[in-house]
């Protein structure tokens, strides 16, 4: 799989608590396998974020993820960070 990272995504990513991002690189190993393991949680987002989707790092922090071509196994992450990143988007 290839995931490629949005300058945005980089931004949120340094700016997450040491121990959030040390989860979010195991849950990142786990969505490479399947990005639809039941562990992730990973769900279609719906209105202003129809045709993306979300997983969960833990009960805080979401990665917006969008599927590029899944049949080549492309994959870009929008955003990480708290419930508060799906109102951005809005």
């Amino acid at each position: 799989m290839e995931i490629f990272y949005s300058s945005k995504f980089a931004r949120d990513y340094k700016k997450l608590p040491l121990d959030v991002k040390k989860i979010a690189e195991k849950k990142e190993l786990i969505f490479r396998k399947n990005l639809f393991d039941p562990r992730l949680k990973t769900h279609k987002l719906k209105g202003g974020l129809s045709g993306f989707f979300s997983f969960s790092i833990n009960q805080k922090y979401r990665i917006i993820f969008e599927i590029v071509d899944i049949d080549k196994n492309k994959i870009w992450f929008h955003s990480v960070g708290d419930h508060t990143i799906y109102k951005l988007w809005d």
